[in-house]
């Protein structure tokens, strides 16, 4: 069993984030090493169903409050909480630095997934979900509560995957489900489509072979 990670690695990766890498290969360096990079293609293997899921969400609840509140701007009508009226703010700024003039659909691709998973929240039960945002989902009959500790799950998982934070110690294959479970509930066309282009379950089988150098990771 190997003890020592590469003297670049250490240094261009840093120790304090390999470290993680080396408590769950046992202290076997050379497993860490192929741990961490089965990281990379796993999360990167995430990217595309993150992606489908963010974009279908954000719409459809764009839509939704559109139809509404009668405005593309609904943000300027709607009862927004603290917080969220300062997600709006900040958007607004982020757009206002980069163009001339800021369009509601500049501003839809600008606001983050958690503030669109926000608007599911407990708090806003009444303003939304009741009234509006019920209709987002055509093909879910379950509770707001349920939907909604699925996508604050995964608004984790794709934060985790886009800051390059590790996710090998998660329950991937039950977060991938939950993926398309809640695509599914958007658009189950836009879920089949995604499916068939999802390399996912392939890299999820070939962790073993990676940890152990039978495969080399790739992504």
């Amino acid at each position: 069993m190997s003890t020592r990670l590469p003297e670049w690695m250490t240094r261009d990766l840093s120790l304090p984030r390999l470290r993680r890498y080396i408590r769950a290969a046992h202290g076997d360096a050379r497993a860490a090493e192929r741990l961490y990079w089965w990281n990379v293609e796993v999360s990167a293997a995430l990217v595309g169903p993150l992606h489908c899921l963010e974009l279908a969400l954000r719409n459809a609840l764009h839509g939704a409050l559109v139809r509404h509140h009668g405005r593309p701007d609904w943000w300027e009508a709607a009862p927004l909480n603290e917080r969220g009226r300062q997600l709006v703010e900040s958007a607004r700024r982020s757009c206002g630095r980069r163009l001339r003039r800021t369009t509601p659909d500049d501003m839809v691709a600008e606001l983050t997934l958690g503030f669109w998973v926000s608007l599911l929240s407990t708090g806003y039960d009444r303003h939304f979900w009741v009234p509006v945002l019920n209709s987002a989902f055509p093909h879910y009959r379950g509770p707001r509560a349920r939907l909604y500790s699925d996508l604050t799950s995964l608004v984790l998982l794709r934060n985790r995957v886009m800051h390059h934070e590790p996710v090998h110690h998660r329950h991937l294959a039950a977060d991938h489900a939950s993926i398309y479970r809640v695509l599914g509930y958007l658009s189950p066309e836009f879920a089949k489509e995604a499916q068939a282009m999802d390399r996912f379950p392939d890299v999820l089988a070939a962790r073993a072979d990676v940890v152990r150098g039978v495969r080399p990771p790739r992504f």
